[in-house]
């Protein structure tokens, strides 16, 4: 896509260039489904309309909007970015099994460091009130990855038989 920036609309300024290859960019993704040629005519189509109404971010379009050059350009252009979002779209399976695995390494290593700290004072105050009000032997925790997954097993288990009791009754 970068190639062809520099061999597009090789008339206008950087700043006009860049503006309008960012806005055709955004517009070329919402339209995805057109063809190529379509999304120019559309494109065209509402220059055209805000030019008509004094209110469009392109002014310096208004003198060559209708050349073969720029319509050239422009086609160019929109089948690049085309390209780009297709290439984009297949390879969202590969950046989605990434971003996966990335998770799963991160909980990996938050587990890992909890398992080499001390229990903190609010997991060992909760710990011991869930003991006393289930009626549960207490026993020395070692890490706060050992109390957080006590604290969830009491939790689950007598969430389960508080569940079937109210069903029951």
């Amino acid at each position: 896509m970068y190639e062809i920036k520099k061999q597009i609309y090789l008339e206008f300024t950087k700043n006009q260039k860049s503006s309008l290859c960012s806005y055709l960019r955004a517009y070329v993704k919402q339209r995805l489904n057109l063809s190529a040629e379509e999304i120019f005519e559309s494109f065209k189509a509402d220059e055209k309309y805000y030019l008509e109404l004094n209110c469009s971010r392109f002014e310096f379009l208004a003198e060559i909007i209708d050349d073969e050059a720029f319509y050239s350009d422009s086609l160019k252009y929109i089948n690049e970015c085309k390209k780009y979002y297709e290439y984009k779209e297949k390879q969202r399976p590969i950046i989605e099994a990434n971003k996966a695995y990335e998770k799963k390494k991160r909980e990996f290593l938050r587990e890992v460091k909890m398992s080499k700290e001390p229990p903190t004072k609010k997991q060992l105050y909760y710990y011991e009130r869930l003991c006393k009000k289930y009626g549960l032997k207490k026993r020395e925790l070692e890490s706060k990855l050992e109390a957080r997954n006590e604290i969830d097993k009491i939790i689950s288990e007598h969430s389960q038989e508080h569940h079937i009791e109210s069903v029951e009754g």
